[in-house]
C-alpha cells in the first residue's frame, strides 16, 4: 500500500500544508494510507485529519517512518547533514545552484532517497501543477501597504506576523491606512496578468488604491520605465530570468519621484537579473522593509514566505491544485512524479 507521510513545518513562522483532511480523506478512499504528524504550528487542525481517517504521529517523527513511505512536507528540512533514506516530497531549492541545496543533495546521495521537488511537479506542457503565487501576491502588496503607512507616520514597518485569516488581514490593514490621515496611495504591478500579479491588484482593489496593471506587453520595449517612478508603491510580480528588464535602476533613488515603497514579491536579489537592484538581501518578517534611500525615502519590501502570512488560505488554496497529482502516488513511473524524477536524477548526478 502506497503511504503518504504528512510532517509537520519545522521553519519558524510556517503554518501551511499542503494537504487538508478533506484531501487526505480522498487519499484514504483511493486506498492510500496516511499519517500525519502532530504539530503546535499546523493551521488545520490536527483533530480533522483524525476524523478523515489518518494515523496520527508524533511531531517530527518521519527520520523514524517506515522506509517505503514517502514524506510529505513544504518547506526545507533542518540542515543537520544526516542521510536521508527516504523519498520526500517538498520545496528543496537545490536544484539552481543554492548552497544549502547541494548539502541537500549530498544528503540525498548519502542515504539512497529521491526528492520529488514541489517546483518541479509540471504538467505535460512544462507547467507547475500547485503554486502559492496568489497568495504570495495578496499578502505582498498587504506588507507594501504596510510600509506606505508606517513610512507615512514616520517610521519604518513594523514586524509582521501570520493573521488567522484574510478578514483579520483586510480589517488591521485597512485601520493602518485609516491612522495616516492621508488618501490612499497609488500602485503600479508588472506581472499583472499573472497568479502573483493577480493577487497584488486585488489586495489593492480590496483597500481601494488606484492601481496600473502592467504586464509583458507594457514592458517589451525594455525601458526605461519612468511611469513606475510616477507611483506610491510599486510591485514586482515578475520573476528574474535572462531578458527581463530593470524596472528600477539606482539612478532612481535621486530622481524625482513620487514612489516610496517597492514590494519585490518576486524577490529574487540574489539573481543577476534582478529587475530591482537597489538592494541585494531579502527582508523577514521582524524587519518586512528595508530603507534604500532616506530623502526622500524609499523602503524594499522582499519577504521570501510571504503565502506563510494566510496559513489558512494559502494553504487551501494549494492542497486543492496539488491534490489530482497526491491522488496518482500509486503510480510513481507516470505523470507528474517521473518528470520531477527525473530532474532529480540529473541534478544527483552532479553530487
Amino acid at each position: 500500500m502506497t503511504h503518504l507521510w504528512v510532517r509537520a513545518e519545522q521553519r519558524p513562522n510556517e503554518d501551511r500544508t499542503g494537504l487538508t483532511p478533506d484531501g487526505a480523506a480522498h487519499l484514504i478512499a483511493k486506498g492510500i494510507k496516511v499519517t500525519v504528524e502532530d504539530s503546535r504550528t499546523r493551521i488545520i487542525p490536527l483533530d480533522g485529519y483524525r476524523k478523515a481517517g489518518c494515523e496520527i504521529s508524533p511531531e517530527n517523527s518521519w527520520p523514524d517512518a517506515p522506509r517505503d513511505a514517502i514524506v510529505f512536507g513544504l518547506k526545507e528540512l533542518p540542515d543537520d547533514g544526516t542521510p536521508l533514506p527516504h523519498r520526500h516530497i517538498m520545496f528543496g531549492h537545490a536544484f539552481k545552484g543554492q548552497h544549502s541545496g547541494r548539502r541537500l543533495l549530498e544528503r540525498f546521495k548519502a542515504g539512497g532517497g529521491t526528492l520529488y521537488d514541489l517546483e518541479y511537479l509540471v504538467d505535460e506542457q512544462g507547467r507547475r501543477v500547485a503554486a502559492f503565487g496568489y497568495w504570495a501576491g495578496y499578502a505582498g502588496a498587504a506588507v507594501s501597504l504596510m510600509a506606505w503607512a508606517a513610512q507615512k507616520q514616520g517610521g519604518t514597518c513594523p514586524p509582521v506576523s501570520a493573521y488567522p485569516d484574510k478578514d483579520a488581514l483586510l480589517q488591521d490593514l485597512a485601520g493602518r491606512l485609516d491612522n495616516t490621515g492621508q488618501p490612499r496611495p497609488t500602485a503600479i504591478v508588472i506581472g499583472a496578468l499573472g497568479r502573483v500579479g493577480t493577487g497584488a491588484a486585488d489586495l489593492c482593489e480590496a483597500m481601494n488604491v488606484q492601481t496600473t496593471r502592467w504586464d509583458m506587453a507594457e514592458t517589451a520595449s525594455g525601458g526605461p520605465f519612468p511611469h513606475i517612478l510616477q507611483h506610491n508603491i510599486f510591485l514586482n510580480c515578475i520573476f528574474a530570468r535572462p531578458g527581463t528588464p530593470v524596472f528600477v535602476p539606482q539612478s532612481a533613488l535621486t530622481a524625482d519621484r513620487a514612489l516610496s515603497v517597492i514590494g519585490d514579491v518576486a524577490c529574487d536579489p540574489d539573481s543577476d537579473y534582478n529587475p530591482v537592484p537597489v538592494y541585494n538581501e531579502a527582508t523577514t518578517w521582524d524587519a518586512p522593509a528595508t530603507r534604500v534611500h532616506d530623502a526622500p525615502p524609499l523602503d524594499v519590501m522582499a519577504i521570501d514566505n510571504l503565502p506563510s502570512l494566510l496559513p489558512l488560505e494559502s494553504s487551501h488554496d494549494y492542497a486543492g491544485q496539488l491534490l489530482p497529482s497526491l491522488l496518482t502516488l500509486d503510480d510513481l513511473n507516470a505523470g507528474v512524479w517521473t518528470r520531477a524524477a527525473a530532474v532529480f536524477n540529473d541534478k544527483i548526478k552532479e553530487v
